[in-house]
């Protein structure tokens, strides 16, 4: 029999931040794990990830190219490419297990109880069908309401997402729209049937900057408004800092470090989001170059043992290599880090003249 998300949470051990527990989440994942069998193994994409999302809350999933952030959301949302599984781990939406649901029960749950954003709005609209077309459909394909009813409701979503004129625009086309309307208006598809929980992966990757920052304010606003929870899937800290309320950091697709997001932005514990953080250019910072972390990402046929983040880390020290960190308390956060072990922490690294290295800034 399934534990439920509090009874997991508990024999995890994993702690959340006050403004995540203080109410039943919406999303809980608990040791998410994602395989891909291949001729020459299995390749682990996610390995024991673990999380909670409270209603109206934006929690920011952030890393580099093939950290696991999107896989995170596929695995969620079960839209994996094969020949990817679940190979372990429970996902429930407000208190119910849904991973194990045979396929056609969970087909449902799309659209109704999990909305999608994407990163390119094309490919979430049919160009084929007017944009009022498309709003009534998904809203009569989810909700009892005659046709008169749902363009009202069209024209409603419109309006609430800024579409200026929305009784002329429900019937122009896709590609009558700037790409930041066109993005307002996927915003509003994944409203229409009122989902408890949105998957927003890169959704203002393709938008200008003034545009990008709009389109987040948007959707935090909207989301509180309706108290939808949000995962909303970026590598770029500077969107999380400005729109998520906590943070998840992933490397090689494991979560690494996660917390509030003005503890992780302003105090970063774990020394990967660290390098997140220096590489970001400030408007007080006159540097000739911006900070690189060294080396890359993993590939999944070689990620190394121990803390997979151990040969690029400047603080990596044998047991790095050998143990893999479990979240710990660190500072505001929680972080996978062997620094920050409160039985038995690494000793300083120091360098050739004897003096201990600084973290990085």
């Amino acid at each position: 029999m399934s534990s439920t998300p509090s009874s997991v949470n508990q024999s995890a051990g994993i702690g959340h931040e006050p403004t995540a527990a203080a109410q039943e989440p919406v999303l809980s994942v608990r040791h998410l794990r994602v395989e891909f069998p291949t001729r020459h193994g299995t390749l682990v994409a996610l390995d024991d990830v673990s999380f909670d999302i409270a209603p109206g809350e934006v929690l920011g999933v952030v890393g580099e190219s093939g950290a696991g952030k999107s896989m995170t959301g596929n695995a969620v949302i079960r839209l994996l490419e094969l020949p990817g599984r679940i190979a372990a781990g429970e996902v429930h939406l407000s208190g119910k297990r849904i991973d194990d649901l045979p396929e056609e029960q969970f087909v449902p749950l799309r659209g109704r109880h999990i909305g999608m954003i994407f990163q390119d709005p094309l490919t979430s609209l049919n160009p084929l069908f007017s944009i009022g077309d498309q709003l009534v459909e998904t809203i009569r394909a989810h909700l009892p309401m005659s046709e008169r009813e749902a363009r009202e409701e069209a024209l409603r979503l419109l309006r609430e997402v800024g579409i200026p004129a929305p009784e002329s625009r429900l019937d122009s086309y896709p590609h009558q729209f700037s790409g930041g309307m066109r993005q307002r208006v996927v915003i509003a598809l994944a409203l229409a049937a009122r989902p408890e929980f949105i998957i927003a992966d890169e959704p203002t990757t393709a938008l200008d900057v003034s545009v990008q920052a709009q389109i987040l304010a948007l959707l935090k606003r909207l989301c509180a408004d309706h108290g939808t929870a949000v995962m909303l899937v970026t590598h770029d800290m500077g969107v999380i800092a400005e729109t998520a309320d906590r943070v998840a950091v992933m490397y090689a697709g494991r979560l690494i470090e996660i917390g509030p997001v003005d503890e992780v932005v302003r105090n970063p514990q774990h020394p990967y989001t660290k390098g997140l953080m220096a590489s970001i250019p400030g408007i007080a910072r006159r540097l000739e170059r911006l900070y690189q972390i060294e080396g890359a990402m993993p590939r999944l046929a070689a990620i190394p043992p121990g803390c997979a983040f151990n040969p690029r880390c400047p603080h990596a020290q044998q047991r790095c290599r050998d143990e893999r960190p479990d979240l710990m308390p660190a500072g505001g956060s929680r972080a996978a880090c062997w620094l920050h072990d409160p039985v038995d922490p690494l000793p300083p690294r120091l360098d050739l003249e004897g003096q201990e290295v600084s973290h990085v800034r």
